[in-house]
């Protein structure tokens, strides 16, 4: 994979679960605080972990063999959610070296901000929590657009905010969609390859323009 060096990055966007900040531990906790409510034993992290990305319905699936066509999923989701919402960030963290990052493109006076599929009543609050809320320059949760990723919608809306068009844009995401939404807006994808990414996933046909296995290896690929 080619790095980022051809066209100047004047900022930076991240996905936040598996990206930014490692949500699973909070995220399984529900997941196991809704098997226990049905008299079933916990799960280990590592389980659970590839399917944190994918927010509720993947947690779901996998911990309790529903999808959200079946009947039961709507009460088994709003356990999870409410558990969530109550333990949203007693566990969870910055990954190792984000915030060296953060300080790196603060120094060199890049905007950077947060796209994620994750609604806003999760988003703002862990955010705050982690201390990062008032330092990015936008927060684009899954329910501040129509659509969101891997439609381009949500990406464009960050671009449209911190005034940056989207072919500066670097865009650092786990996920497939996180790649197909960056292309889709004409914006840099670079893989978190130390994320959410499970052992099957083929890297090589996502789309991506690099990828990193730390953080901080994310400068590297910024041009001043």
């Amino acid at each position: 994979m080619q790095n980022a060096e051809s066209v100047r990055v004047k900022a930076v966007l991240f996905d936040l679960d598996g990206t930014f900040a490692d949500t699973a531990p909070d995220l399984a906790a529900a997941l196991n605080h809704v098997r226990a409510s049905r008299n079933l034993p916990p799960l280990p992290l590592e389980v659970l972990r590839p399917q944190a990305s994918h927010g509720s319905p993947g947690l779901l699936k996998t911990g309790m063999n529903v999808t959200p066509d079946m009947p039961e999923f709507a009460a088994l989701r709003n356990i999870f959610l409410d558990y969530y919402t109550q333990h949203i960030c007693q566990r969870t963290k910055l990954f190792d070296g984000m915030d060296a990052l953060i300080e790196g493109l603060e120094q060199r006076g890049l905007p950077w901000g947060i796209v994620t599929n994750k609604p806003h009543r999760f988003t703002q609050p862990l955010m705050q929590a982690l201390g990062m809320a008032s330092r990015a320059a936008c927060l684009i949760s899954g329910d501040s657009c129509a659509n969101a990723k891997p439609h381009p919608e949500p990406m464009l809306k960050a671009c449209e905010i911190i005034g940056i068009a989207p072919e500066h844009c670097l865009y650092l995401g786990d996920d497939l969609r996180d790649m197909q939404a960056a292309n889709a807006a004409a914006m840099r994808g670079v893989i978190a390859a130390y994320g959410y990414i499970s052992a099957d996933a083929q890297l090589e046909n996502w789309g991506a323009q690099a990828k990193i296995t730390h953080p901080i290896e994310l400068l590297d690929l910024i041009s001043l």
